[in-house]
């Protein structure tokens, strides 16, 4: 009991997936590992895939409503030390942008640009494109930017900023960690890519 609550303190936590947002990555059902030792804002890069803390209220009442009575309360100290998947009050999306990033909805090829790049993202949803809601926004300072691979059922930064950038990038600070494999079930057991490739030429900011 010790040994995993260590281990969920500072190395590693369970999440369970919820919704389609991330498919055909992630779907609904999936378990995930995410890893607490590269949550940092000098570890991260684009493409990893984030926990992170519902700081904004993105998440539907509906999606947060806690399990009561004993049950509940058995549930939540399983997930206190690691040994059940939390999600409930999670979401889990893609980096797009770091901070100084200005990310772009689209190009003359309906592509997302980071720095003026445009990005051939082979982890899209197939067929759901990307040009959902357009917009142009310059990450703030200790924030990223994220977007769900099934861009046509995410609900991401796109859709909860003011045009700023501020209010719909996710601060670093409510990353819970990088997710880094799904362990269940075990047909669907695999290390999860940031397809680095994809973002290869994206000049710094």
């Amino acid at each position: 009991m010790v040994l995993s609550l260590l281990i969920k303190t500072f190395l590693a936590q369970p999440f369970w997936i919820p919704s389609e947002s991330m498919e055909n990555t992630l779907v609904p059902g999936d378990r995930v590992v995410v890893s607490k030792l590269t949550p940092g804002p000098a570890d991260l890069k684009r493409g990893d895939v984030v926990v992170f803390g519902d700081f904004g209220h993105w998440l539907p009442a509906a999606a947060t409503t806690q399990r009561s009575g004993v049950g509940g309360a058995f549930v939540k100290s399983l997930q206190f030390v690691g040994l059940y998947p939390s999600g409930d009050d999670h979401l889990i999306k893609r980096v797009i942008g770091l901070p100084g990033d200005t990310v772009r909805c689209c190009n003359t090829r309906g592509q997302i640009t980071v720095n003026g790049v445009g990005l051939d993202e082979p982890y899209i949803y197939p067929g759901g494109g990307t040009d959902q809601k357009r917009f142009s926004v310059t990450v703030p300072a200790g924030r990223v930017w994220v977007m769900g691979d099934n861009r046509g059922d995410s609900s991401d930064s796109r859709f909860h900023d003011d045009g700023t950038g501020t209010t719909g990038s996710v601060p670093q600070d409510q990353i819970v960690g990088r997710a880094v494999a799904v362990v269940w079930p075990v047909d669907r057991m695999t290390w999860l890519s940031n397809y680095s490739s994809t973002f290869d030429k994206v000049p710094k900011r």
